[in-house]
């Protein structure tokens, strides 16, 4: 590592954010705990220390309402994390291990010159996991990449591997160590985490009178993994997953779903 239209509230493809959105699209935690069980765990460090993950530590830059960083602290022996805004009077943030509500402990913004988090280690960070703005996505890469010792791991929309621009000043002389295309879709709506199992009210729907639905998206995503030191392995299949690596708690109670009961999967 060196330096039919759909018109529901689901991202799209061609999503659209104006050029100062904080680009609010929560990234469910299964999604995380995928990256790390089918490509951390048993791809990159098969053979690592006897403790793991449990003896590196890992930044989250883009904390958001902590989705993502629920699945780090599972894993992960040191979790920091900030964000550019602050979420903590959030009711939807989530709820990490232990059972505590998540509480950005900064607020900062990643690509300021020098930004570090005051009880940043003084020895470094070991990883960065982020699921940045798309518009920002090369920019916070290119930072990350300077901040962790041994590795990246970046959510992003698959869309995001295409671009002459990024391909001269990312792909083409530090492309990611794997890319890791999710097989089945991960579902981000704009400023809340949904479960896919449970419906919720459109008003769009049936021509303005409304109506319930599943949630869904017209999106792929990926994960773009850079590890130190570590051979090259340019693309991986997550397998579908879902249903394994969800844990009970993980989706807040949005008020305009109707909660149905489900069959949890097995946890990992």
């Amino acid at each position: 590592m060196t330096s039919g239209p759909n018109t529901s509230s689901a991202v799209m493809q061609q999503r659209h954010e104006p050029h100062d959105s904080l680009d609010d699209f929560p990234t469910p935690p299964w999604a995380t705990r995928a990256a790390i069980v089918h490509v951390l765990q048993r791809l990159l460090l098969p053979s690592g220390p006897p403790n793991g993950l449990r003896a590196r530590s890992v930044w989250d830059p883009c904390a958001n309402r902590g989705h993502m960083v629920r699945p780090l602290f599972e894993c992960f022996g040191r979790v920091y994390h900030s964000d550019v805004h602050d979420y903590n009077s959030d009711p939807r943030r989530a709820v990490l291990p232990g059972g505590s509500l998540f509480k950005l402990s900064e607020v900062g913004d990643f690509l300021w010159p020098g930004y570090l988090p005051p009880r940043f280690e003084p020895l470094g960070i070991d990883w960065v996991f982020l699921n940045p703005p798309f518009k920002l996505a090369l920019a916070f890469i290119l930072r990350a990449l300077e901040v962790a010792q041994e590795g990246v791991a970046v959510f992003v929309r698959s869309a995001f591997l295409e671009g002459q621009d990024r391909y001269r000043d990312l792909f083409r002389d530090n492309p990611p160590t794997v890319v890791a295309q999710f097989a089945e879709r991960v579902i981000l709506h704009k400023g809340v985490l949904r479960d896919p199992a449970q419906e919720y009210s459109d008003p769009a729907l049936d021509n303005g009178k409304g109506g319930w639905k599943r949630p869904s998206t017209a999106s792929a995503y990926s994960w773009l993994i850079w590890m130190k030191d570590a051979p090259p392995r340019p693309f991986q299949f997550i397998p579908p997953c879902r249903l394994q690596l969800e844990r009970p708690g993980d989706y807040p109670v949005n008020p305009d779903e109707r909660r149905s009961l489900k069959q949890e999967g097995s946890l990992i």
